[in-house]
């Protein structure tokens, strides 16, 4: 890990809270991640953060605490899994906690 101080962690965010969260924790954790600004030509239901660490790359789709997927992001998740991709939902650091652990 590098010398930068651990994140802190507010509670009941709004998304781009969480995605500032999610984004600087797995940051801190050795983990190169981007976000996904959705637009005109971007793919139906892209995911909002890829990281990617020693070869492995998650699709991250954020919600709020209460948040719920749409019918297209379901079917975005659908097909790239299908294809072998790795796609999870966080409303929270804590979805992404296990890829913290993660060495690779």
């Amino acid at each position: 890990m590098s010398g930068k101080s651990k994140p802190k962690i507010r509670h009941n965010p709004t998304e781009n809270e969480v995605r500032a969260q999610v984004k600087e924790y797995l940051q801190w954790q050795g983990w190169f991640v981007y976000y996904n600004l959705a637009g005109l030509g971007s793919y139906p239901g892209l995911s909002d953060l890829v990281a990617v660490k020693a070869g492995r790359v998650v699709h991250i789709e954020l919600k709020r605490p209460t948040g719920k997927q749409s019918e297209v992001q379901r079917q975005f998740q659908a097909e790239l899994e299908a294809a072998g991709g790795e796609y999870l939902v966080a409303r929270g650091v804590a979805d992404v906690e296990h890829l913290g652990k993660w060495r690779g």
